[in-house]
């Protein structure tokens, strides 16, 4: 048995080995939220690229008038 330092429980082995993996899986978890995934992030770049053609033909066209 392992004892609690913060609040001076004993837990069993078995108690702690379920809180290691439900913390394990909870840290996954989190940082799948922090990393997008790539699928959003090409169509991303992509939408990007798209929307800085566009203007940059806007800006050729409206000098063209010059």
């Amino acid at each position: 048995m392992e004892s609690n330092l913060l609040n001076g429980t004993v837990l069993p082995k078995e108690d702690i080995s379920e809180y290691v993996a439900h913390l394990q899986l909870h840290m996954t978890l989190q940082a799948r939220n922090l990393v997008p995934p790539l699928r959003q992030t090409i169509e991303d770049s992509r939408q990007q690229l798209l929307h800085q053609t566009q203007a940059n033909v806007e800006k050729l066209v409206s000098r063209q008038g010059l």
